[in-house]
């Protein structure tokens, strides 16, 4: 039998690893620091000019800033090495991080409508020019942000959970500089809260997604793309396997993908070949590098038919699959 570990191609991996998380962290020092410069002018502003959607806007920023911080603090924490009891380290700090960003935008939501609700019963007088004029900066500091987020690695989760509200920011800025020139023109000053609760519709769909991906994580799930049924047919379907069960397919955090499975071979076929094989195809096919295969010899007089029952795993879980009645 053949329980060993495929892992090889880890072992180089780490400098291009360290090297990424170095540039995301230069990039995101660098938004969080053209919020914060824009952040206090908006509030003064806000505050002075009555306007909702302004101070909504900065509401929002303020989150950006510490979902920027949220995010770099994971970073740091998810790239110390695995030790003691954390066996894969702490790189789903990075997950739980996108979880907070996703709810934080889920509860400002919720925040903005209810003061949105008041202000179109009682609306206020809004300054249209300074809600206008700030909201202009506003697109111009957001662009130069969300270009900067892009630059970073949008696949972690944690990133694109900062890089969510900074799009949301910008698309909010956009709808704020609609309300002044309707409220320059017009004079309706409901313009200003209709353009805010544009903006909640954003964050509750980006909240919801985050909350979405990084539950699939936390619950094991497989990754978008990798069906565990169709995987574990194309195994059976290896030469010298017959059996694959007990198949397990999860993310560590985003972007690493991680497999575990019993897998039985041909009497007569070697079964450190077979895991070899085996981890090669799902690396090169599926990309999934981090796998643990438990290889065993299915005795002579062990062959049996799928409505039989499995004596090598006292209470196996998820579907069997078989070389003989798999199509392949």
């Amino acid at each position: 039998m053949d329980h060993s570990h495929g892992r090889d191609s880890d072992r180089h991996a780490g400098h291009g690893h360290d090297v990424s998380v170095d540039a995301d962290r230069r990039w995101l020092t660098i938004t969080l620091g053209l919020i914060l410069a824009y952040l206090v002018g908006e509030v003064a502003v806000g505050l002075l000019a009555h306007s909702l959607a302004l101070l909504s806007d900065a509401a929002h920023m303020l989150t950006d800033a510490a979902a920027i911080i949220l995010a770099l603090a994971a970073l740091r924490v998810a790239a110390r090495p695995a030790g003691g009891a954390y066996t894969f380290g702490l790189r789903r700090v990075e997950i739980l991080s996108a979880q907070v960003n996703g709810l934080t935008l889920l509860l400002l939501a919720g925040w903005l409508t209810f003061e949105a609700i008041g202000r179109l019963v009682t609306p206020g007088d809004v300054a249209g020019g300074p809600v206008l004029g700030v909201a202009l900066v506003g697109v111009a500091v957001n662009l130069a942000a969300t270009w900067a987020m892009s630059r970073a690695n949008r696949a972690s989760l944690n990133i694109d959970g900062a890089f969510q509200h900074i799009l949301n920011d910008l698309y909010a800025f956009v709808a704020t500089i609609v309300a002044g020139v309707v409220v320059l023109v017009t004079g309706w000053g409901r313009a200003d809260t209709i353009a805010s609760l544009v903006v909640v519709a954003l964050m509750l769909k980006a909240g919801a997604g985050l909350l979405h991906a990084s539950g699939r994580i936390f619950l094991e799930a497989a990754p978008d793309g990798l069906d565990p049924d169709d995987i574990g047919a194309a195994m059976a379907c290896r030469p010298g396997v017959s059996e694959v069960h007990d198949l397990h397919i999860w993310q560590i955090t985003s972007g690493e993908p991680a497999l575990s499975a019993h897998v039985l071979v041909h009497p007569e076929a070697d079964c450190h070949a077979v895991r070899v094989g085996v981890h090669a195809w799902l690396r090169d096919n599926h990309h999934i590098d981090h796998t643990t295969l438990q290889v065993d010899h299915l005795s002579a007089e062990a062959h049996r038919t799928p409505a039989q029952s499995d004596p090598h795993c006292a209470a196996p879980h998820g579907t069997t699959h078989y070389a003989a009645t798999d199509p392949c």
